[in-house]
């Protein structure tokens, strides 16, 4: 049986409250069973997709990849990505932030120019697409409103622009 720091002070102390802690311990291993699930099942698929991703390469190319190559770079590539994880916390925690930005994200990317020019473009696309849906929805719940017509706002926008400019 595995012994884990907190139970060994469990033991260490009265008997009275020890029930209530050792049921902590048992969901803590729990957790650590779930986790653990997880992460065998995210390095499968990460396994699953190297190994398609070197298929279309031997096709391709006319190589031949052995088990050991796909299973090496698929390791390699595990670790990377949970190097990039931490990576991308700790940007984030640095900016007192709780959640990865996509500034994080182009940090982590600024050693490869060509990665973080896609990774720019792709952001600066989302953006867009972003603003356009949230001025369709300012629009529809206007109109709902009896609010102007969408000739009448359009007319509205043009005008606070045009004052915005002077």
């Amino acid at each position: 049986m595995e012994v884990f720091p907190l139970e060994a002070k469990i033991l260490d102390q009265d008997r009275g409250g020890c029930i209530s802690v050792i049921a902590e311990v048992e969901n803590v291993r729990q957790h650590s069973n779930a986790t653990q699930d997880s992460r065998e099942r995210l390095k499968a698929a990460v396994h699953y997709t190297v190994g398609c991703l070197c298929e279309e390469v031997a096709e391709d190319k006319d190589v031949q990849f052995s088990k050991q190559t796909i299973a090496a770079i698929s390791e390699i590539t595990f670790r990377q990505c949970e190097n990039f994880a931490k990576d991308l916390e700790m940007f984030a925690r640095h900016a007192k932030r709780s959640t990865v930005t996509t500034e994080d994200v182009k940090l982590l990317a600024r050693r490869s120019n060509s990665l973080l020019k896609y990774i720019t473009q792709k952001s600066e696309e989302l953006a867009s697409i972003n603003m356009e849906q949230k001025e369709k929805k300012k629009k529809k719940s206007g109109a709902a409103k009896g609010g102007r017509t969408s000739g009448e706002q359009q007319t509205a926008v043009t005008e606070s622009e045009d004052s915005n400019m002077a």
